[in-house]
């Protein structure tokens, strides 16, 4: 089990690279991916997550997962694998797992489709942390799951194992409230298009699916606005950037951003089914967005 370290600065929902076939993991595209990311200067790793196509893995390919990113990032930077399922039996057995295999927190999403009651998601959570006992970041995606929470109920959370918050609510004045209000868990931006907002608003990181794609604009965004605090040179990295949050968040986030790297020429391998990569006028808005802020594209 590894020694916890505090989370801060970008994290990277990681995509997972599969071979041409769709059926297995690509270890070594993933490693790729990981030690340019690491070289980008990023700050951690977020694998098995949604933008990872967590729901796609079954249980031992998202171990598997875990594992591999552990041993390819070496130490150099945090680990935070998603872990949340439909069901606490398989949540808890995936955050042992990661704990285990040497992670430095877990993410974990609650359940979804049938959204649970406070009480339910605070017994689940509970389990989660005494089976792990490793940090947990909660994945607040009410789009999703259905399960909205105040920000009081989110800082609740705190009693059980939940030290960082992923809000992907898209909800500003909540999260201001979690940022300027709340003292027991610490609040990560989770949603693109509010990351200048979020970071500007004092936000300690963000876990964040652009930088799969353009990792050194986003760590040169976080050192001027974050670090630095020059409001003035951000704004002209957001000007950037921006437009290719928006060409995200225009169509399904998952497919373009793995469409995204591959355009860069990297090897992604597809997506499993149903899902597949963009085409037509969704893939022209990024290769445009790509273009504008200086980033060569392959197509």
């Amino acid at each position: 089990m590894s020694s916890v370290r505090e989370l801060s600065g970008l994290l990277v929902a990681l995509i997972t690279p599969f071979t041409e076939d769709g059926l297995q993991i690509n270890k070594e595209s993933l490693k790729e991916q990981v030690d340019r990311l690491i070289k980008a200067g990023v700050h951690g790793l977020v694998p098995a997550g949604g933008t990872g196509e967590c729901m796609a893995l079954d249980l031992g390919e998202r171990k598997a997962l875990t594992e591999l990113v552990i041993q390819y990032t070496a130490g150099r930077i945090p680990v935070v694998p998603g872990v949340g399922c439909v069901t606490t039996k398989n949540t808890v057995e995936l955050a042992k797992h990661a704990a285990q295999a040497g992670a430095d927190a877990v993410m974990v999403v609650p359940t979804y489709y049938e959204p649970c009651s406070i009480d339910h998601l605070h017994q689940h959570l509970l389990e989660v942390y005494q089976a792990a006992r490793i940090p947990i970041v909660f994945y607040n995606v009410p789009g999703v799951t259905g399960l909205a929470l105040s920000p009081e109920q989110l800082d609740g959370l705190s009693k059980c194992g939940v030290k960082y918050i992923k809000d992907t609510s898209g909800n500003a004045p909540a999260l201001t409230d979690l940022l300027f209000r709340r003292e027991n868990i610490t609040a990560f931006n989770g949603w693109d298009t509010m990351t200048f907002f979020a970071l500007a608003a004092g936000a300690k990181g963000a876990v964040w699916g652009a930088p799969n794609i353009i990792p050194e604009l986003c760590v040169e965004l976080w050192n001027t606005l974050a670090v630095k605090k020059n409001l003035d040179e951000a704004k002209l990295l957001w000007q950037k950037i921006l437009p290719i949050c928006q060409a995200l968040e225009s169509t399904n986030y998952v497919c373009a951003v793995k469409s995204a790297v591959q355009l860069q020429g990297y090897e992604t391998g597809p997506l499993r089914k149903p899902f597949a990569h963009i085409t037509g006028e969704e893939k022209q808005q990024i290769v445009k967005a790509l273009s504008a802020a200086g980033v060569k594209t392959i197509k």
